[in-house]
């Protein structure tokens, strides 16, 4: 139980910042995407842009492959839809009105 809660958690932290969710957005939208040509759709630095997709890579959500001169990125389709599970079943279990403390 506490490896599933610690995934999740890692896939929380890997989308808690909104270029991660730009970048996932655009690969969702496309098959893949080429570093370079994703500052055509991300206005960032080419360095800046690689590290939230470092995150993205370590977290397992979108996987590259080298071509010289360029890497391709694309969505994990494995790592993605159980992610897409695990926060749908975490999202399911939340009782359905917020318990008010005072």
């Amino acid at each position: 139980m506490v490896e599933v809660k610690n995934e999740l958690a890692t896939y929380a932290q890997a989308l808690c910042h909104p270029v991660r969710i730009a970048i996932v957005e655009l690969l969702l939208s496309q098959q893949c995407c080429y570093h370079g040509d994703l500052t055509d759709h991300i206005p960032l630095a080419k360095s800046t842009l690689s590290q939230h997709l470092k995150v993205l890579k370590e977290a397992g959500l979108i996987k590259g492959e080298i071509n010289p001169p360029k890497t391709r990125y694309c969505i994990d389709d494995k790592v993605w839809q159980k992610a897409a599970k695990m926060f749908y079943h975490f999202f399911e279990v939340l009782p359905p009105t917020p318990v008010n403390c005072k």
